[in-house]
């Protein structure tokens, strides 16, 4: 079922919150088998060379297929906002970049637009339309969660802190992405970025399933605050992470 989730605006998700992700690819059909197969995804045309990802019926995300060769094989995450122009402009403010303006995506479906933040990690932003988002998160083969992993967390902090404070810290804030030091997880080299998570009930066996569809582990399974991760890559080389949630201690 998917979630009651009405903001102020009307438009679903408060600003700040992850709304939506999407795998940008060389061949999406090779996507929709890799992930079908995986999440027990379905599919269907959306706009231009893009798919719906659907999970009983819900959307979950999109596959898209990379205009340029050159363009990285990547999962991006996208953050609510009322006002797109509006955020890329305060994000410029605060250090920040605006890589693509915002632009209307399909027929009124919503405005995206391609950030960075004050280290140059890529996340999106989506002002919706008639597209609020996720149909449905927080379950098995759905979005659970956004990591970023920065070079200076602080410096992160103080970043969307600034931009996303009620999201974060509001008093009904329940927060689907954190920060943590890149070389926590990742080679001291590695350039700051976010990592998508999907749940998943049981981490080891679904990457059994990664490698027999062509994929690769990247990162060994290791424990979070939010649970059991392991970071994987689809057989395109797209980076995302799995993420199995503990069980709520019994009362």
């Amino acid at each position: 079922m998917a979630e009651n989730r009405a903001s102020a605006d009307g438009t679903g998700y408060g600003e700040g919150v992850p709304c939506w992700v999407d795998a940008q690819l060389a061949d999406v059909e090779a996507g929709k088998r890799f992930y079908g197969d995986l999440f027990g995804w379905t599919f269907e045309e959306a706009y231009d060379s893009t798919v719906w990802a659907r999970l009983d019926g819900d959307r979950v995300a999109t596959l898209s297929r990379k205009t340029d060769g050159r363009m990285p094989t990547v999962w991006t995450v996208y953050f609510a906002t009322p006002d797109a122009e509006a955020l890329g402009r305060r994000i410029r403010e605060a250090g920040g970049q605006v890589v693509t303006a915002p632009v209307e995506v399909g027929a009124g479906l919503g405005t995206a637009a391609l950030v960075t933040d004050p280290e140059g990690a890529v996340f999106g932003l989506w002002q919706a339309g008639e597209h609020p988002g996720f149909g449905r998160r927080h379950e098995v083969g759905t979005f659970g969660w956004a990591e970023l992993y920065a070079r200076d967390t602080e410096v992160a902090n103080s970043f969307y802190g600034g931009l996303f404070h009620d999201a974060l810290f509001g008093p009904d804030a329940e927060p689907d992405f954190g920060r943590a030091a890149v070389e926590e997880v990742f080679p001291a080299m590695m350039p700051p970025h976010f990592v998508v998570h999907f749940r998943v009930a049981d981490c080891q066996e679904v990457l059994g399933t990664v490698n027999r569809l062509g994929g690769r582990v990247q990162v060994a399974p290791f424990e979070t605050s939010y649970g059991t991760v392991a970071v994987v890559s689809d057989d395109q080389g797209a980076s995302f992470a799995l993420l199995e949630r503990r069980a709520a201690p019994e009362v």
